[in-house]
């Protein structure tokens, strides 16, 4: 299972679909969407979320580990330094491993003050590079702290992220450079809305030591609102949505829903299409809106 969805990163298309878990003791509704809308046809894999945003969601372990046994596909399961200290991070690894949970998304993870629990605190022992040494470790036959298990645990795949954006294009590569370092076999970028930046993307990568050791994949979260585009372009760092993609929509906006979301949805739609033709490796984040992946997919 894991050894094609390296294969195909590597060496051919690939396309994973973010899933993210909600604020609920169950996670079966959304398997269940996802095969009704025979999204895991269309896609290589899926991943899921930690509690983005510091907000309770439901585990991306256990969630992880319901979408393989129901598609047979891979599952590259978020965990967040936020959350954990080391030795949380170690055994929540090893449980995971003997379940066959083997593909790692390593996040630093959102400030815990933004948290919807009061008064919460986050661990940070140190940012997202910790949890690769950790991979790295376990992948030897040790543990973090240099002791061998009993017996050697089943290869991890790690995974890091990237921004898309950034004023300073060196900053992007640095950054890249030491998530390779430390192990990263894909990095996945923050949402891109431009080709020109994913074309900087590319030649960033491409100058960056030890590069073939790592794929880019390109991010992508469909925009088919104007206040969505207009949020993500002064809210988030890392991202840069274009001016014409912000203009064209509230153009669109003033003509009624339909025509915002028709707008939208063609932008988005092309975009997807021009980069997969530039490197069809594409991490696809849609917060859930099943029916927008599929449009965009099909």
């Amino acid at each position: 299972m894991f050894d094609e969805l390296i294969n195909k990163l590597k060496n051919d298309t690939y396309i994973t679909l973010e899933t993210t878990p909600s604020h609920s003791p169950v996670f079966s509704p959304i398997i269940e969407t996802i095969a009704e809308l025979g999204l895991d046809k269309l896609v290589d894999g899926f991943t899921t979320t930690d509690n983005p945003l510091a907000k309770l969601k439901y585990n991306s372990l256990f969630a992880a580990k319901m979408l393989q046994d129901r598609f047979h596909k891979p599952v590259i399961a978020t965990m967040s330094m936020r959350d954990r200290n080391k030795i949380a991070l170690q055994s929540d690894l090893l449980g995971a491993n003997e379940v066959d949970v083997r593909a790692i998304l390593a996040l630093t993870g959102d400030p815990a003050t933004i948290s919807d629990q009061p008064h919460t605190k986050g661990v940070f022992e140190a940012d997202s590079t910790l949890l690769l040494d950790i991979i790295s470790c376990f992948n030897s036959g040790i543990d973090y702290g240099g002791k061998p298990f009993t017996c050697k645990p089943k290869e991890i795949y790690p995974f890091a992220v990237i921004n898309s954006y950034a004023k300073n294009p060196k900053t992007l590569q640095k950054k890249m450079q030491k998530k390779i370092k430390h192990g990263a076999i894909g990095i996945i970028t923050q949402p891109i809305y431009d080709i020109q930046s994913a074309k900087l993307l590319l030649e960033l990568k491409e100058a960056t030591e030890h590069s073939s050791s790592a794929e880019l994949i390109f991010g992508i979260f469909p925009i088919t609102k104007l206040r969505t585009a207009q949020f993500l372009s002064a809210h988030v760092p890392g991202i840069n949505v274009p001016n014409y993609w912000i203009e064209a929509l509230r153009v669109a906006n003033e003509k009624g829903v339909e025509e915002e979301y028709r707008v939208g949805f063609e932008l988005s739609k092309k975009l997807f299409e021009d980069l997969k033709a530039l490197h069809p490796k594409i991490h696809l984040m849609t917060a859930n809106q099943f029916q927008i992946a599929k449009d965009i997919l099909k």
